[in-house]
């Protein structure tokens, strides 16, 4: 596959802006108890037997859910955008067989992390032919035993690829960087993609992230969760709008949660031209409702434009993003963590083997970004401050901010390029805190620096440039 493929893809996605048993997991969609946990963590391009092993630090640490790469079988190559190229509906990719899943969702649960896996129902393969990782051979638009010519859409433009962003029927029955589109409204297509969802269904997943969403007519994306053997699971739908024509985010509200994109643009902007105070009332900018967004700071595609946060963002940048992103009451957060990559194009390393260091860094090429330090411990503040409302806002200059969470939690962020020294009104008992971006609490004392509150107060209190403190009642000495 030419690298022609995924820069189409990230130029679609740039122009188009592309049973659980309580109490073993939590609700995700249920915002209301303080301590729930509703951080989602995605591996991205982590093998099975890795996040089986994972998970159990992701439980200790906070996080809910993990969301894991695509199952089905896809073409053959090393680039992670293979993944996204549906050849079958086997069980059997990259990152391992069905076993092998089963066996990493069952770890998972009984570390009270429920997994969400990447699902595809858009389309299938975008190359002319081939055979996939489990063997299967196929061309464009015959999969034997599977599709046939009949069972996809041919809009009619040039290559049946997508010319007009704006133009609902083209994004719907037009070809996304020339994957075959899948004819989602016709009997059996969509049986057979239920019968997918069901095979993974039957092996314990909590929900799905659901790609490409946006170039699924929701009418169609209505019928298959009606039909699927559970109801109730969690669903995150993958509509990437940045505002203007065509088919909007918001009309995927009934089907569960749906990514926010511009949520994500503002975090980038904000952060890297200076300018946070424009982040403090995000409720108020038409956007998705919060209890019906999913946020991240950035995600696979992202990652790779170029253009926005990444882990190669100079300043720490990327962290301080995350920092008010785990800390702000907007959304269902995801954390995206991967690895390093020179081009866009690039596979996961290592054998897909997802390693990380004891102290939190990432190792053999994986960045792991869910266990830095200073994000680790925002998803224990935001597990903490629960529902409380968004308090005591502050702003020194254009890029330093601070606010409270109620009488719960309060976060300081300093993106300038001095120290901000000034007193801030916490709302916090007095008292003194763990400092949950350094450090953690661990018995009586913090392995990170220690916050004193003082008469409701941080008098005369200095937070570094480039730096971010936080605290909250649960890390209280």
């Amino acid at each position: 596959m030419p690298s022609k493929f995924v820069h189409s893809l990230l130029a679609v996605a740039t122009l188009s802006s592309a049973v659980l048993a309580a109490p073993a997991y939590p609700v995700i969609q249920a915002r209301s108890t303080p301590g729930s946990k509703h951080v989602i963590a995605n591996l991205f391009q982590w093998n099975w037997d890795s996040v089986a092993h994972e998970c159990a630090w992701l439980g200790q640490h906070g996080y809910g859910f993990v969301q894991v790469s695509p199952a089905s079988e896809h073409i053959q190559g090393t680039q992670w955008w293979t993944d996204y190229q549906v050849v079958s509906y086997k069980l059997q990719s990259k990152r391992g067989n069905s076993a092998q899943f089963k066996k990493m969702v069952d770890a998972c649960k009984s570390a009270g992390v429920g997994v969400i896996v990447d699902i595809i129902w858009n389309h299938m393969a975008g190359i002319d032919s081939g055979s996939g990782v489990a063997g299967s051979s196929f061309t464009h638009y015959d999969y034997p035993g599977i599709y046939d010519k009949n069972d996809f859409h041919y809009c009619g433009t040039p290559g049946n690829d997508i010319q007009a962003w704006t133009d609902r029927t083209q994004l719907q029955t037009c070809e996304l960087a020339n994957l075959a589109d899948l004819k989602t409204e016709s009997s059996k297509v969509r049986n057979t993609l239920i019968a997918h969802t069901n095979s993974l269904i039957d092996l314990g997943v909590y929900g799905f992230r659901v790609d490409a969403s946006k170039h699924i007519a929701t009418m169609d994306i209505k019928y298959l969760l009606a039909k699927v053997k559970k109801q109730g699971l969690y669903y995150t739908h993958e509509v990437v709008y940045e505002g203007g024509g065509g088919v909007t985010s918001d009309e995927y509200i009934p089907y569960g949660d749906v990514q926010e994109f511009r949520y994500t643009t503002l975090l980038s902007n904000a952060f890297n031209s200076g300018n946070l105070a424009q982040l403090k009332s995000l409720s108020t900018k038409g956007w998705l409702p919060s209890s019906n967004a999913n946020v991240f700071v950035v995600n696979h595609d992202r990652e790779r434009s170029g253009s926005y946060l990444s882990y190669k963002s100079p300043s720490k940048r990327y962290t301080l993003a995350h920092v008010f992103s785990l800390a702000y009451p907007y959304g269902t957060p995801t954390v995206f963590s991967g690895y390093s990559f020179v081009n866009s194009d690039d596979g996961a390393p290592n054998g897909n083997v997802g390693t990380c260091n004891d102290n939190g860094s990432g190792a053999n090429g994986w960045q792991c970004q869910h266990r830095w330090a200073a994000i680790a411990g925002m998803v224990g503040f935001r597990n903490a401050v629960g529902t409380a409302a968004l308090a005591n806002w502050f702003q020194g200059d254009a890029n330093q901010i601070a606010f409270g969470r109620g009488k719960v939690g309060y976060v300081i962020i300093n993106n300038s390029d001095n120290k901000w020294k000034t007193t801030f009104v916490t709302g916090l008992p007095d008292g003194k805190y763990c400092d949950v971006v350094t450090g953690k609490k661990s018995g009586n004392a913090c392995t990170g620096k220690i916050v004193t509150v003082r008469g409701g107060k941080l008098t005369n209190y200095g937070v570094g440039q480039h730096n971010a403190v936080a605290m909250h009642v649960g890390a209280k000495l």
